[in-house]
């Protein structure tokens, strides 16, 4: 990470790169945007990327790799079986967390399919931190609950507490007590926590309750796919890790876990997915899943192209200079917004910049989905792709009420190494005259609305004409400019 100063005192982020592949954008007329909107349903997965300027929906299999890895792309073997593109990536894996066994999958969803499978049975638990959409939605599917024990700083929008991601230790023991073990499918750790703001989990909460769980007998699952940027701030916010190389911490996390499975859409900027476990057993259950829901054990899924790139951005994320990238930028643009008093998570985490809907447009009735109607607001006001996490992002209660969540956020993800300085000052730019504006913003209710995971592809409509009044708002101020 450089250590710049400015002469002027500004603190500007530096990149540590430099841009040789370029993608041209487009950004349209707002009462194009507008249409583009309604087309789409109002939700932001609808919309198509030609008409979006700064996609900022997430950091998930939309990284720039780097030009090691686009060359080491050109060495892979396509082998069907025994190829020597796994072996080379299964020992960058055994490097790097420690672990013995690995099993390739195409993503970190089918991860957590077959860790479900093996691990949850009708009636268990699994205890995490905070849920991720698809985690729950595979216990729930095989017939298990969830029970989110993370610590109270990990639910509040301002906060001083570095590692909000931090499971409350006393709500670990107190559900063992309770449920009991033996009903107790796992326990979840989610490095930068998804849901509430990308927020870390500390080396010392990790330590903690791996200690209850081998006490307990209970099996400690890590999902690491958010793990570049909690690595990043357990170097740069625990005085006990600043002189502590990327690896060492990276290996320290993986000797507490009982498996560790990662979306390499996220990590290592390539795509596919890993599972990594050091029982043998355990390993031996989830292999045999692997070619019936992946494809056979030396590529499960992936492309063996993005197994080279995944070895080598592997290799990276053990760089702090790579992984400080995106939490930097998304810090400049926190603060950004706060100065112009735009109500952001705090202390700002990684994956993106998480703008609180709830304060945002709380004119709006939570039942009208105010995180999903403020991603489509951002879109109309600047042409910025974010995604809604909130009450959309939920699924309703089985007597059909609406299960409101506990935060409602914009995220604006920011993917590594691809957006500019100039980027981040537009979106804060657009953002500041958007909340000048906010009681211009309506609520959504759905039209086409599916049972589960409904933030993909439900559709909705806005509740009023609001779009169109925000779209004239926008015409009258900056006349001309798009």
């Amino acid at each position: 990470m450089a250590n710049i100063k400015f002469l002027s005192g500004e603190n500007i982020p530096l990149e540590m790169h430099k841009v040789r592949m370029v993608q041209k954008v487009t950004l349209l007329p707002v009462e194009q945007r507008v249409q583009c909107m309604r087309e789409a349903g109002f939700n932001t997965f609808l919309l198509k990327n030609r008409d979006v300027f700064l996609d900022m929906l997430t950091d998930s299999g939309v990284n720039a790799m780097s030009q090691n890895q686009y060359a080491a792309m050109m060495q892979a073997d396509d082998s069907y079986a025994g190829s020597e593109t796994f072996y080379r990536l299964e020992a960058v894996l055994q490097d790097v967390f420690g672990m013995e066994h690995f099993l390739p999958a195409h993503q970190g969803r089918a991860c957590e399919n077959i860790i479900a499978k093996v691990l949850v049975k009708p009636g268990t638990v699994a205890l995490m931190n905070y849920h991720f959409t698809t985690t729950k939605a595979h216990i729930t599917l095989n017939g298990g609950e969830i029970e989110e024990i993370i610590g109270e700083e990990g639910l509040k929008i301002q906060s001083n507490e570095p590692f909000k991601g931090d499971i409350d230790i006393d709500k670990l023991t107190e559900c063992i007590k309770r449920i009991g073990k033996e009903k107790i499918s796992f326990v979840r750790i989610e490095a930068g926590t998804n849901l509430v703001g990308g927020q870390p989990v500390s080396m010392s909460n990790m330590r903690e309750v791996s200690r209850i769980c081998r006490q307990e007998g209970l099996t400690l699952v890590f999902d690491a796919s958010l793990l570049g940027d909690n690595l990043y701030f357990i170097k740069t916010r625990d005085e006990k890790y600043k002189d502590v190389d990327i690896i060492d911490i990276t290996r320290e996390i993986a000797s507490l876990m009982d498996i560790v499975y990662f979306s390499a859409r996220k990590l290592g900027s390539a795509r596919g997915g890993g599972i990594l476990v050091s029982d043998h057993d355990l390993f031996l259950k989830m292999r045999e899943l692997v070619p019936v829901y992946e494809g056979f054990l030396t590529y499960g899924g992936m492309s063996v192209r993005e197994m080279e790139a995944l070895a080598v951005g592997l290799r990276e994320t053990m760089d702090i200079d790579v992984i400080s990238q995106t939490p930097i930028i998304i810090e400049a643009l926190c603060n950004e917004l706060l100065s112009n008093g735009i109500p952001v998570v705090t202390p700002p985490g990684g994956l993106g910049c998480h703008v609180d809907a709830m304060e945002f447009c709380s004119h709006i009735p939570q039942t009208q989905y105010r995180a999903g109607a403020l991603a489509a607001a951002i879109f109309i006001a600047g042409s910025v792709r974010c995604m809604e996490r909130g009450t959309l992002s939920e699924q309703r209660n089985d007597d059909g009420s609406e299960n409101l969540a506990e935060m409602e956020l914009a995220r604006l993800a920011v993917p590594r190494r691809v957006f500019t300085l100039s980027h981040v000052k537009y979106t804060a730019d657009r953002l500041n005259w958007l909340y000048q504006n906010r009681r211009l913003i309506g609520g959504l209710e759905f039209v086409e609305e599916p049972h589960m995971l409904r933030f993909f592809f439900g559709r909705l409509l806005p509740i009023g004409d609001w779009p169109e009044n925000l779209a004239r708002k926008f015409r009258d101020d900056f006349g001309d400019s798009l």
